[in-house]
């Protein structure tokens, strides 16, 4: 009996000039880490990624966003800037990374969750860490509908995360939308994500990995399915 011997095949990235520092973002539940990873792995990339589970007012948050809502994202905030902190220590910004969060989306969360006067103090606090980070040369925003981010924060199981709502997550995409309709920092890949499976189906992966790296300016839409 012959045996299937074929290996999933790899990204084509022959003659192509790789970005150097690759951002993704997106919802929660979108997939942005795994992406992250994933693109680390392909392109022998070091990773800089988010930390939530070492945020000790997150779980609080996602039951009563009014009571923890501040510290959560000054939490957020203060961690980031020690990464971009050690990053310019150890002269880490000429390397090639893939990160999974875009500085500038802690003003956005942030615009989401806090009333007047915590945003006032979050705003102030932000001017006085002069965050400075690289500028990426590829910035990739996935986008998926609710039910799809749902049922993604369902199967991945985190505990915390149990309590996030619709409602929340709405809002959430709402913000991101406005936030990348402006975003113009970088080259822009705006992905719909609802039908890709990057994890089970690797020619999802592929497929989606070498249009991407087709993407040097100006902002690009990927639409599979559609």
């Amino acid at each position: 009996m012959a045996i299937d011997t074929d290996e999933p095949r790899e990204p084509d990235t022959s003659g192509i000039t790789l970005p150097r520092f690759i951002a993704v973002e997106g919802n929660i539940g979108v997939g942005k880490t795994t992406l992250a990873k994933k693109l680390a792995a392909t392109f022998n990339y070091d990773t800089l990624l988010e930390q939530p589970e070492t945020n000790p007012f997150l779980e609080r948050f996602y039951r009563d966003p009014k009571s923890a809502a501040l510290p959560t994202q000054l939490h957020f905030l203060l961690e980031r800037s020690q990464q971009i902190q050690a990053l310019r220590q150890d002269d880490l910004f000429k390397p090639v990374r893939v990160a999974d969060f875009l500085i500038e989306k802690d003003q956005l969360f942030a615009e989401v969750t806090l009333d007047a006067d915590e945003l006032s103090l979050y705003q102030q606090v932000y001017r006085h860490l002069t965050l400075q980070a690289p500028k990426p040369d590829l910035v990739v925003y996935l986008q998926a509908p609710l039910n799809v981010l749902q049922e993604r924060i369902r199967t991945r199981g985190i505990a915390a995360e149990r309590a996030i709502g619709n409602e929340y997550l709405a809002t959430l995409n709402e913000a991101y939308t406005n936030f990348f309709h402006y975003y113009d920092e970088a080259p822009l890949l705006i992905i719909n994500s609802e039908e890709i499976d990057i994890v089970d189906r690797p020619e999802d992966y592929c497929q989606l990995v070498e249009y991407m790296l087709t993407v040097t300016s100006g902002r690009h839409y990927y639409n599979p399915g559609v």
